[in-house]
């Protein structure tokens, strides 16, 4: 259940540190901003606004709040395999297959485009990019970073859920094309603050009116960033099962699955108290009642598909994942590659010190936020990992 941090501020979170409640509360004061902001069960600091904020905005969007990554999110599948049917299956040997077949880490992208539904994607977003004028000059390669990871805590993983069924589960989001744009609109939020002598607690309130050109060529450049990312999971998780496929003898493509995909960095014009208002989820997932979601653990630990319930206080939305509870520097200077691999224990990964501070400890305890979050989903799936695959 929510307890009032402030006036305007709602948190649903028990474990809660005081940066985050002032950038929540800081939030709440700006005068486009109502009724409230609403703090989800994994909320921690972030740049803008914290991760773990619904912001409802009215004739207004703060580009920094709906932050770099946009349109991140998550993607599952459920397989018609099962832990009897791929016990004979070398989770090492998916797992390198996987890393040939979609791009890791910043920067690398894919060197040739081969595969027609990658095409297909890429099509669909050019005549999006053409339809709406949305200027892509400033990423001349975002067709090669369309089915590419990234790092920091985006990965893919097999899992099994309650029923032994096999999932195949993936985090990313717009990667470098939809920083551009984001990083463009920032700056051009700043310096229309400042041009109009507009007095700010944070630069990162920096804001655009509705009703201005800067406003309408961000929501177009926004919303194809939101396609662009599901397209990016969608062509990953095709290349993800076209492997599971082929190593379990199978033609790619050959069976059907069910697909879930979602974001939980974005914004979307809907309707509070009979008027309309721009929602901004960052870090926090669509719970509208009946609405299937996903909310990933932390590194080694379990994940959730859930339903939502649509509670109108927290504008219908739940958590998007653990949420970091230390800084990456603080974990890196706590952990060792020898603690992470003692968490992965039974997990098939790729051991390093590059994941350090993606260790479980760096996180809050997943069991806690979906406790948190109990009035906001229902849980339909507990997902296990048994296979981890991520970007540096």
């Amino acid at each position: 259940m929510p307890y009032q941090l402030e006036k305007g501020v709602l948190s649903w979170a028990s474990i809660i540190d005081d940066g985050t409640k002032e950038q929540a509360i800081a939030l709440s004061k700006l005068p486009f901003v109502a009724p409230h902001v609403s703090l989800m069960p994994d909320a921690h600091f972030g740049k803008g606004s914290s991760v773990g904020t619904v912001i409802p905005t009215d004739g207004a969007l703060i580009p920094a709040a709906v932050g770099v990554d946009i349109g991140c999110g998550m993607i599952a599948a459920r397989t018609p395999y099962t832990a009897e049917s791929i016990k004979d299956l070398d989770l090492s040997e998916l797992r390198d297959q996987i890393e040939r077949a979609i791009p890791l880490s910043p920067g690398n992208y894919n060197r040739k485009i081969h595969h027609e539904h990658t095409q297909q994607r890429i099509e669909r977003l050019e005549k999006q990019a053409e339809d709406e004028g949305v200027d892509l000059t400033h990423s001349p390669k975002w067709r090669e970073q369309l089915g590419s990871l990234g790092g920091g805590n985006h990965f893919i993983e097999l899992c099994l859920d309650e029923q032994d069924h096999v999932w195949c589960f993936l985090h990313s989001g717009s990667r470098g094309v939809g920083n551009k744009i984001a990083q463009k609109h920032i700056k051009i939020a700043n310096r229309l603050c400042k041009q109009w002598h507009i007095e700010l607690v944070d630069k990162d309130h920096a804001y655009l009116p509705q009703g201005t050109p800067e406003f309408t060529d961000y929501l177009k450049e926004l919303r194809w960033a939101q396609a662009f990312a599901l397209a990016n999971r969608e062509e990953m998780m095709d290349r993800f099962l076209d492997q599971l496929a082929r190593m379990m003898g199978d033609d790619p493509g050959s069976f059907t699955v069910e697909f879930i995909n979602t974001h939980h960095n974005y914004t979307e014009n809907v309707k509070i108290n009979g008027k309309n208002v721009w929602l901004t989820r960052k870090g926090a997932i669509n719970a509208e009642a009946g609405v299937l979601g996903l909310i990933p653990g932390s590194m080694g630990t379990r994940s959730y598909v859930t339903r939502g319930l649509g509670n109108p206080s927290a504008f219908w939305s739940a958590p998007h994942g653990a949420g970091r509870a230390m800084s990456r520097t603080q974990a890196r200077k706590r952990f060792t590659a020898a603690d992470l691999d003692a968490r992965m224990e039974g997990i098939v990964y790729r051991p390093g010190d590059e994941w350090i501070d993606e260790i479980p400890d760096a996180y809050k305890p997943i069991d806690q936020v979906m406790e948190d979050a109990a009035d906001l989903v229902k849980v339909v799936h507990e997902l296990r990992q048994i296979l981890n695959v991520k970007g540096t």
